[in-house]
């Protein structure tokens, strides 16, 4: 799908801040959240529990929910909750870090990150993970971007006829995250060995998004480590490959000078990438 053909069936302009809220207002706010999620699912809030059960509660809700028009009283709530959330966390500038050949590395929360894009290893349905509060970056990604983000990937999955292709890649706005946009693409699964078509699709999850975020214009996109953990693709070839990838596709754009970012949150991927950007 072309960018053009995107930016056809889902909004790609800036999403504008709230304002952030005080301590109530957080209470506040999870609260109405949580009443209006029980409700969807056609319960009654009738128990009492902290704001930190509750909050739990509304993203487990939220993880669950297929996507759905979302009322915008109840959008502009979460908004300004999720968006407090995330100046909570601490935002970081990509400016920051410090670059070696446009290249930075970065260990930490990729939702802290204030780069144009970045990047979610996403799986072929594009919605995000829906099992409540699981700690994959799909998951971790969707919960603090908000409900927006799967009702997006939704409109493109159903304009595309298909699901997500392996190696391809598509972009959303951000929505709550302090980055703007968002690159989903699909690593491939390693299901006993890796094969050369693994390799060559996971060097394709780089280059499209690559070629994806150059033609938007972003300057600064912050990669994950795709298709390791859960999808089981080894951390130190997917380094080599990412690497690689990144490398080649800077020599191929000399007039491009888009900061890359590999984040990582491992201790081990860290140090990986650290050896292997070290010989660069």
């Amino acid at each position: 799908m072309t960018l053009a053909r995107i930016r056809s069936v889902v909004d790609l302009t800036p999403y504008p801040r709230p304002e952030p809220l005080d301590a109530e207002g957080k209470r506040t706010a999870t609260d109405t959240l949580l009443k209006w999620l029980l409700r969807e699912r056609g319960m009654i809030a009738a128990f009492s529990a902290t704001t930190e059960k509750k909050r739990m509660l509304v993203r487990g809700y939220m993880n669950e929910r297929p996507a759905h028009p979302i009322p915008s009283e109840i959008l502009a709530i979460q908004d300004r909750l999720f968006w407090t959330e995330s100046l909570e966390r601490g935002i970081l500038s990509p400016e920051t870090l410090p670059q070696r050949n446009g290249i930075s590395l970065w260990q930490g929360d990729i939702t802290r990150l204030a780069a144009d894009g970045i990047v979610n290893a996403a799986n072929k349905g594009l919605l995000g993970c829906f099992l409540p509060n699981h700690n994959c970056i799909d998951n971790v990604i969707h919960s603090a971007a908000g409900m927006q983000l799967r009702d997006d990937c939704a409109k493109l999955i159903a304009a595309q006829g298909h699901e997500e292709d392996c190696g391809d890649c598509k972009i959303t706005r951000a929505y709550n995250l302090p980055s703007r946009y968002v690159l989903h693409t699909v690593g491939p699964m390693v299901r006993r060995e890796v094969a050369e078509q693994d390799r060559a699709l996971l060097r394709s999850c780089y280059n499209s998004c690559l070629d994806l975020a150059a033609e938007a214009g972003l300057r600064s996109v912050a990669f994950c480590c795709i298709s390791t953990g859960v999808f089981s693709f080894p951390q130190a070839e997917a380094a080599e490959i990412a690497t690689g990838a990144v490398l080649r596709w800077k020599m191929r754009h000399p007039e491009n000078d888009m900061q890359i970012i590999f984040n990582t949150f491992l201790d081990s991927d860290t140090e990986i990438y650290r050896k292997i950007l070290a010989l660069v």
